[in-house]
């Protein structure tokens, strides 16, 4: 492909300056740069009193933005329209594209790259998370640079595809809605008669965490708050510690089980649920962070827990019932005394199966989504290394 060409970001931008000084200004509109190259966005107003330092640099729609701050975070991105009019610091360096050579939405392209991420996160300098990506060095970056043409086709593909993941994304995020307000009403009806938590519920706060555990002949993992987002678990990073068999079995988790974040990371962590479904070999355990709600044979089941846990979660009763000031954390002795509206198992078998049936249709098309980007990732992939041809992959969108 002959009208492909090596270059560099220097070659095909240019940076402006376009110096606003804060005393002319009544707020600004503060822009921020999302990571892995997430975009540009409008990220605050602040008064003309609480501005820091003496200038701002006014952007534009369509340019160039990078925090130099957060290169190895790929915090790369063009300005749109919401943005357009925003004021940066002198740590997010402005560019223009050179419109003879290169459209923005191209350059955006080359952003969402893995080859162009790791070559930036390379170039950059210091020994933190946050090095700094000078501009001389940003600006040497190579690039593949192929005809206008070719640079617009390539984006009109990968736009078609993006319609189809804000369009998945929409549906999911509406679906979820249709969840929890079917949840609210389901799992706090009135006509249930009322019992305290813990006659509904088995709840047991996990182990205190010490350096005497930190070995030990019975080395066991266990999860933490850490482990537990909304309605999922991540098991990237789970550690270990000393349980003795008497331990595994106080604090053992088994399938069914519901993990409660006693919220001390942070205000929306406060109640945050996810069941555990086994996904790792047992022994596994948990940690005094993290509450464990269990289903009590013939009085619940463990279907209607996860649901009314993640009720109580998504009406704020967690965060209610929470103690602290500045620091809010749910503790046993408050969440044994909720209140909770019981049905009889059936009705919970009832309920929960409605409600796991919508759940898994938001999953579904969550995970069709997640398929589609990594779809996207591998097309533009291809497409900027030429391993794919721009006809076939207009084909196949």
């Amino acid at each position: 492909m002959s009208d492909w060409q090596r270059t560099t970001l220097g070659e095909v931008m240019t940076q402006v300056s376009r110096v606003i000084r804060v005393e002319d200004l009544t707020e600004a509109r503060y822009a921020g740069v999302r990571w892995h190259a997430g975009g540009v966005y409008d990220r605050e107003t602040v008064p003309a009193q609480n501005i820091k330092g003496k200038v701002l640099y006014r952007i534009k729609r369509d340019d160039i933005v990078y925090n130099r701050m957060w290169a190895t975070k790929a915090s790369f991105g063009v300005v749109k329209k919401d943005a357009d009019g925003c004021f940066v610091t002198n740590d997010f360096p402005v560019f223009t594209v050179k419109p003879e050579v290169i459209i923005p939405e191209y350059v955006e392209a080359i952003f969402h790259t893995a080859s162009f991420q790791s070559e930036a996160a390379g170039r950059a300098v210091g020994t933190t998370e946050r090095r700094r990506l000078h501009e001389r060095d940003f600006v040497n970056i190579p690039v593949v640079l192929p005809s206008l043409q070719t640079q617009k086709r390539i984006v009109e593909v990968i736009s078609a595809i993006d319609d189809q993941i804000t369009a998945l994304d929409a549906e999911a995020d509406a679906l979820h809605m249709v969840l929890r307000r079917f949840r609210a009403e389901l799992v706090n009806k009135q006509d249930a008669p009322a019992v305290r938590a813990d006659e509904a519920f088995e709840i047991m706060m996990g182990r205190q965490r010490a350096p005497k555990y930190a070995t030990g002949p019975y080395m066991t993992p266990y999860l933490r708050s850490a482990n537990v987002g909304y309605g999922t678990l991540d098991l990237s990073d789970v550690l270990e510690m000393n349980f003795d068999p008497q331990e595994r079995e106080a604090f053992g988790l088994a399938p069914g089980d519901v993990l409660v974040s006693e919220g001390s990371a942070s205000q929306s962590a406060v109640g945050m649920p996810a069941m555990w479904r086994g996904e790792l070999p047992e022994p596994i355990c948990f940690q005094k962070t993290l509450m464990r709600y269990r289903a009590i044979e013939g009085i619940s089941v463990p279907a209607f827990v996860n649901h009314w846990c993640l009720w109580a979660y998504e009406s704020g009763t967690f965060l209610d019932i929470a103690g602290g000031t500045n620091i809010k954390h749910i503790t046993a002795m408050r969440a044994v005394r909720m209140p909770v509206r019981l049905p009889t198992v059936t009705d919970q078998e009832r309920i929960a199966a409605e409600l796991d049936a919508i759940s898994e249709v938001v999953a579904a098309t969550r995970a069709e989504a997640t398929r589609l980007r990594d779809v996207r990732a591998g097309l533009l992939a291809g497409l900027l290394d030429r391993t794919i041809e721009i006809e076939s992959a207009k084909l196949e969108v």
